[in-house]
């Protein structure tokens, strides 16, 4: 048992190692030590509003009365959601967004 759990460690130390030395020499992006804090002076976004326009193309394929569960669309910010963006094609293009 001692034997296997040495040899598993080893094994694994030995996968991690480059890794971390390439992240340690700056090869990967690091959020840094707190990111939960946005950066002192980062860009904030103090206001989003969004034209008819944008609602009609976020709505594309939805019949009215629209349901209640949309709602979320007022709020929506600048932030990505994959409800206005085209997805599967046929059959599974329930919304119509490829035709």
């Amino acid at each position: 048992m001692i034997k296997h759990s040495f040899i598993s460690l080893l094994i694994g130390g030995l996968a991690l190692g480059p890794t971390a030395t390439f992240a340690a020499e700056g090869g990967f992006p690091i959020a840094g030590t707190a990111p939960y804090q946005r950066p002192a002076g980062a860009p904030v976004i103090a206001h989003v509003s969004h034209d008819p326009a944008w609602f009609a193309f976020a709505l594309t394929g939805v019949s009215q009365p629209y349901p209640d569960s949309l709602v979320f669309l007022r709020n929506q910010g600048n932030w990505y959601t994959p409800f206005d963006r085209p997805g599967m094609l046929p059959p599974y293009d329930l919304r119509g967004w490829h035709q």
